[in-house]
């Protein structure tokens, strides 16, 4: 049996398909996944993974994909990254867990001394680490109740906050991540999205949706029972939902008139991802707490939560932690993360990309009519797709050009609330000729449509 190569940014910078898709080692890993793990687990690519690094994934059949999704976000600085790499391992040679709980440690405390001046607003500010994004958003409620003493939550259609009780209840996708998993967490109302493509007067998206929201909480729930709003800067799984221009400021200032908390989830929108450290602050928003996840470690489990002194201080003593929650091998991965972008300029980097990518999509939707809307931000990039002369959601078509990439060597991700997004989130350390090798395959993949 060969030798797997070897991953992180060494790896051969190539796109190569040599067996079919999936091949026949990924087809017999396959095969024993099924006797071994429940079917409810999927993976939207049969490919089994041997090395990745740069902007490429090689499979076990020697395959070699351009990675058009980095983890779903993940790999952000690029998979196995130097830095990443280097301050993980020197750490797993030191020790590995001791819990912070128990005994604490120095990673923990510079990357929430990191993310304090990172995050938006002059204001004093504090962070708790834990393991995933559904921890970090169930934790800022938690934070939000206890500033607050309020119990309500609201939440915008098309979001998603994970799949834990309270964050699959905050979730607006019923399929497949809530369908038979109920009942579901209590006081949690939902508002509608200023989504502006769908929207029936999109000119008027932003105050007709910051109406009914204002009008959900004045009304029917009453704004001094909530204790936060919820919201993605863009909406990730719900399919790259940039708000119409002005929502969330004017959501933010009803929060800020009447004492209710912004929480702003950057689960996936986060560190650098967007063309800046954080999404919230291409519409000038300062959260009053603010999540982190995907990103943060270059892969390894970790997220955050960010947030005013006062309400971080809110919590009483024990009341918030986890046995594994800030792993110091995670923290040390993370403050690598943070050295390749600043030492890379990635954030620069990340603009470039969403630049050449809105390129390249508008270049493509000049010859298709399926292409409904092109939106995003920085390397976050998405193409909803429609029947043509209509805003009918055209899933065949999505799953149609997610075959044709992967069987030549692209590895895309698909998003939204209909199933009809094309998503684009490129590892930072991808080449510009690699990028526009991979829409090569996707133009031909809408021709053949």
């Amino acid at each position: 049996m060969t030798a797997p190569p070897i991953g992180g940014p060494g790896l051969a910078q190539v796109r190569r398909v040599c067996t079919d898709v999936p091949g026949p080692r990924s087809r017999d890993l396959a095969d024993r996944r099924n006797a071994a793990l429940p079917a409810g687990l999927t993976s939207a690519a049969g490919v089994y993974v041997a090395a990745a690094g740069g902007g490429v994934v090689v499979d076990v059949d020697g395959n070699s994909f351009i990675d058009l999704g980095s983890g779903i976000a993940v790999t952000t600085v690029g998979n196995s990254a130097p830095a990443v790499v280097s301050r993980a391992a020197a750490q797993l040679a030191q020790y590995i867990h001791t819990c912070f709980l128990a005994t604490p440690y120095e990673p923990y405390i510079e990357v929430a001394e990191t993310l304090n001046r990172l995050a938006p607003g002059n204001h004093e500010k504090r962070t708790a680490l834990f393991n995933t994004g559904s921890e970090a958003v169930e934790n800022a409620v938690k934070y939000a109740r206890a500033a607050t003493g309020r119990s309500a939550v609201v939440v915008f259609d098309h979001a998603f906050h994970g799949r834990s009780l309270l964050t699959m209840t905050m979730t607006a996708k019923n399929q497949p991540y809530k369908h038979g998993f109920g009942p579901f967490a209590p006081e949690v109302y939902r508002a509608p999205m200023a989504y502006a493509y769908r929207w029936p007067s999109p000119q008027n998206c932003a105050a007709e949706a910051f109406d009914q929201f204002a009008q959900l909480v004045d009304s029917q729930i009453g704004a001094d029972a909530v204790a936060c709003v919820v919201v993605e800067p863009i909406q990730g799984e719900g399919g790259f939902i940039v708000p119409a221009e002005g929502f969330l400021r004017s959501v933010a200032d009803f929060c800020r008139e009447r004492g209710i908390l912004l929480v702003a989830d950057e689960i996936q929108t986060g560190i650098a991802r967007t063309g800046a450290w954080f999404a919230s602050e291409h519409d000038g928003l300062v959260p009053d707490l603010l999540t982190t996840a995907k990103g943060l470690a270059g892969g390894l489990p970790l997220a955050a939560v960010t947030g005013r002194a006062d309400v971080m201080d809110a919590a009483h003593l024990g009341g918030i932690g986890g046995t594994y929650s800030g792993n110091p091998v995670a923290c040390a991965a993370a403050l690598g993360v943070f050295d390749e972008i600043n030492d890379h300029q990635l954030i620069n980097r990340a603009r470039d990309i969403g630049d050449r990518m809105v390129s390249e999509l508008q270049s493509i939707a000049a010859t298709t009519d399926v292409i409904g809307e092109i939106r995003g931000r920085g390397a976050m990039i998405a193409a909803e797709l429609v029947l043509p002369g209509t805003r009918e959601p055209h899933r065949d078509a999505v799953a149609a050009l997610t075959r044709h990439c992967q069987r030549n060597g692209v590895l895309t991700l698909t998003a939204g609330t209909f199933g009809n997004v094309l998503r684009f989130l490129p590892p930072l350390t991808i080449s510009d000729a690699l990028l526009t090798e991979a829409f090569g395959v996707v133009r031909e993949g809408f021709a053949a449509l």
